[in-house]
């Protein structure tokens, strides 16, 4: 069904898929949630074009637009991101082009904004000028993140230009929408993966008994999360049948860093830790599906945590594993609480009794769950878009 004839809704981020004509600035955790929530939006009946503000990283590129699974997605004209010296103009030439996009928008036109700070004013100025329909998509205040409270305090301001808005927790729909606008909660991508029968590590060739319990943190290296380096400290507390497996994304320096303390990790540790790079696709969920057990290991004292929820949660739970986390109430108090093995201490002892606690022969098969609340999204999503 179509709930409002032929209007198409304008998707805006920063967003690349992979087939683009040259390299763009990728962010796999937003991709993946835009690709199933577009998807989503054209079960619902309408069509959905993307609007990328994503950089070009070693050439100048031109704005074009192709078409994907039924989805226009639209690039903008970009210099160089790779040469320092222009990023600042870049930033600039980027935000003029959505401005302007964004001038040429009907009033009654639905416009959903995946939250970021690299252009609030310039959203925030357009809707004030075109009165559309702003629909925010918000994941977390990231002013929380960084740990500044003025970028929070004019985040704050800025939510409340929106008509609409999709959140990851209650928490954050609480804490944002106090005027009880139309919303709808989604945790993550409720993208269920076909069980691929394919274990990629040898060992697992040997008997039942025999094998490795492989645990996984794939994730953001950023300290400020602090998951990533909590994962790979609690290998030193698992025994030798385990095999802590750490892949994600992070900043040159970052990832160095991680690298430089597995290695440390892995000098004295009796269980296997291994850093396995950044994957993505079908490299990715083969990987992850040959694993057992995913990590959700963020610092719960983050301001962050308070309302944010961890999308690879649902990840972990859509490619068939269990999940040890944090017990916090963002995902204690959410809709997949019930299915998720805790620990109260941000401690690598506390994590490693958390991941050994783990029943593995419980016959548990996270895609059922996840298939429901794909089910129960579609239904809000539509009825969001129909207000």
């Amino acid at each position: 069904m179509s709930f409002r004839g032929e209007k198409m809704i304008k998707y805006i981020s920063y967003y690349e898929n992979g087939k683009c004509r040259e390299k763009r600035i990728n962010m796999p955790a937003s991709k993946n949630k835009m690709d199933y929530i577009a998807s989503a939006i054209k079960d619902c009946g309408e069509d959905v074009e993307i609007v990328s503000m994503s950089q070009s990283y070693e050439r100048s590129a031109k704005a074009y637009t192709f078409k994907d699974n039924g989805v226009t997605v639209r690039m903008l004209a970009s210099l160089p991101a790779s040469k320092k010296i222009l990023r600042p103009l870049n930033r600039l030439f980027l935000r003029l082009q959505l401005f302007t996009y964004l001038l040429r928008q009907k009033r009654d036109t639905q416009i959903l904004v995946y939250h970021s700070l690299g252009y609030v004013r310039t959203i925030a100025l357009a809707k004030m000028l075109k009165k559309f329909q702003l629909i925010l998509e918000v994941e977390e205040i990231y002013g929380d993140v960084i740990g500044n409270s003025k970028t929070t305090e004019r985040e704050l301001c800025f939510f409340k230009l929106a008509d609409k808005y999709i959140f990851p927790t209650n928490l954050l729909d609480k804490k944002i929408n106090t005027e009880n606008k139309p919303s709808a909660i989604i945790h993550g991508t409720y993208q269920v993966e076909p069980d691929r029968k394919f274990r990629i590590f040898e060992e697992d060739m040997q008997k039942e008994d025999e094998r490795k319990i492989h645990c996984v943190y794939a994730g953001t290296f950023d300290p400020r999360k602090g998951g990533a380096i909590a994962a790979a400290a609690a290998a030193a507390y698992l025994p030798y049948n385990y095999h802590m497996h750490i892949l994600g994304f992070g900043s040159k320096e970052d990832t160095k860093r991680m690298q430089d303390s597995i290695a440390e990790i892995a000098k004295t540790s009796v269980a296997a830790i291994t850093y396995d790079g950044l994957l993505s696709g079908e490299d990715y969920i083969r990987f992850i599906q040959s694993c057992d057990v995913g990590l959700s290991t963020q610092d719960p004292n983050a301001a962050f945590n308070a309302t944010s929820f961890p999308s690879k949660i649902l990840s972990y739970m859509s490619n068939g594993l269990r999940v040890v986390s944090i017990c916090i109430p963002a995902i204690k108090d959410s809709d997949v609480g019930q299915y998720v093995y805790y620990y109260n201490e941000q401690t690598p002892e506390k994590i490693a009794k958390a991941i050994m606690s783990v029943d593995l022969n419980d016959g548990y098969d996270g895609r059922n769950f996840v298939t429901e609340l794909d089910k129960k999204f579609r239904q809000k999503l539509g009825n969001l878009l129909e207000y």
